[in-house]
């Protein structure tokens, strides 16, 4: 797919290293500086709470600039972040106000780099390579961000507190470096003279008046809703009926894993052989019979086995939609439409994680899976009609 990608490609797996083991010595530094409940709950929030907040704003603004400078200033900037943390580490200076602090800055720098990074693939890879091109990233986020790099970090975190964290910064900036050497094609001067409020109201009509986006935009809402409901609570549905202790809750995520890094790896041959509006329909048709079958599961094998399957067709399903997405969206509106489409899947998952507590503390644990069924069963008999039309449109 050419260098251009490469570098790219060379650049995500070294960042996503270094949020992997971010993943593991983030939650044991908060744990380090306080019990209290709250303040360890505040630390998921202000890290999810810039995509809510900036997310839109991000997304408008990598179409208005240079994206590569945009995800370079961004990265660097969130490596001296994480190097002021380390410092207070290392100072002893170190607080629970402190980390959240960083947790917020950091997460403010990834919007735009993530917006940035975004935009700018479908500007270096061929229409027909984007499927291709977003596996290839997931299997860099699955390996290096869920598999290599949380132990790494645990590993360090034991050893020395600041040593996670210095990785992490060195890590992050050799990404930014990375990312420079990327060659991208001139591109049309943005207005800037209107408020870029205006860029935002702009894109979030060109969604709404582009059938295949604004569908798609729906679905992933709609289905983050439904997979947050149960997820939300998938700890105490493991324990109450699957009576596993922590060791085989952490297989259950292995499980997902296992399948992922399978999935990408064959992505390739998959899309050489199966059209696109296929795939979409039997990853959603997989996802609401899943539901179903983790409604009646009380055996951990049955349930490892379905969480593999899971991690099968939802990185298919992830490599897919980016590419329907990236095809379909002129190259001025990719900061804006991504950003919608991150911005609705954080947003259906929060609210999905709300709705799954009351719905497991009113009927139990295994109720908002028959939530997820009915809800996830009756979107896709929606818009089962319209998903070849949407899998084949193009900007």
């Amino acid at each position: 797919m050419g260098v251009p990608f490469r570098w790219n490609l060379a650049s995500t797996w070294v960042g996503n290293i270094g949020d992997g083991i971010a993943l593991a010595a983030g939650p044991l530094l908060v744990a380090s500086q306080t019990r209290n409940p709250t303040l360890i709950a505040a630390a998921a929030i202000v890290q999810r709470l810039p995509n809510l907040v900036i997310g839109l704003y991000a997304g408008a603004l990598a179409d208005r600039v240079d994206r590569r400078r945009l995800v370079v200033i961004a990265n660097v900037l969130r490596a001296l972040v994480i190097a002021g943390l380390a410092a207070t580490i290392v100072t002893g200076r170190v607080s629970i106000w402190a980390v959240l602090t960083a947790l917020l800055l950091v997460g403010v720098a990834e919007q735009f780099a993530d917006s940035g990074t975004r935009a700018v693939i479908p500007m270096i890879v061929p229409k027909a390579d984007l499927g291709i091109a977003s596996a290839r990233s997931m299997a860099g986020y699955l390996v290096a961000n869920e598999l290599l790099g949380p132990p790494i970090g645990a590993f360090l975190f034991a050893v020395g507190m600041v040593l996670p964290f210095g990785a992490q910064a060195a890590a992050v900036l050799l990404g930014a470096w990375l990312f420079t050497r990327i060659e991208l094609p001139a591109r049309p001067e943005a207005p800037t003279q209107q408020h870029i409020g205006h860029d935002i109201v702009e894109g979030l009509r060109w969604i709404r008046h582009n059938r295949a986006i604004r569908t798609l935009s729906l679905v992933i809402f709609v289905f983050n809703l439904t997979w947050g409901a149960p997820w939300g609570i998938l700890v105490l549905w493991a324990q109450d009926r699957l009576g596993v202790d922590a060791v085989g809750f952490g297989l259950l995520s292995t499980a997902v894993g296992i399948g992922g890094v399978l999935a990408v790896l064959g992505y390739d041959r998959l899309e050489r052989r199966v059209s696109l509006a296929t795939l979409m329909k039997a990853c959603l048709t997989l996802e609401v019979l899943l539901h179903l079958a983790l409604a009646f599961t009380t055996h951990l094998v049955v349930a490892l086995s379905l969480m593999f399957v899971f991690g099968c067709y939802a990185f298919v399903w992830g490599s897919v939609s980016n590419a329907v997405r990236m095809r379909a969206t002129p190259d001025a509106f990719q900061g804006r439409v991504g950003s919608v489409y991150f911005f609705g899947m954080t947003t259906g998952l929060l609210v999905g994680q709300f709705l799954g507590g009351l719905i497991a503390t009113k009927w139990g644990v295994a109720a908002p899976f028959w939530f997820a069924f009915v809800g996830a069963g009756v979107t896709l008999a929606l818009v089962w009609r319209q998903l070849d039309h949407i899998a084949h449109t193009e900007a």
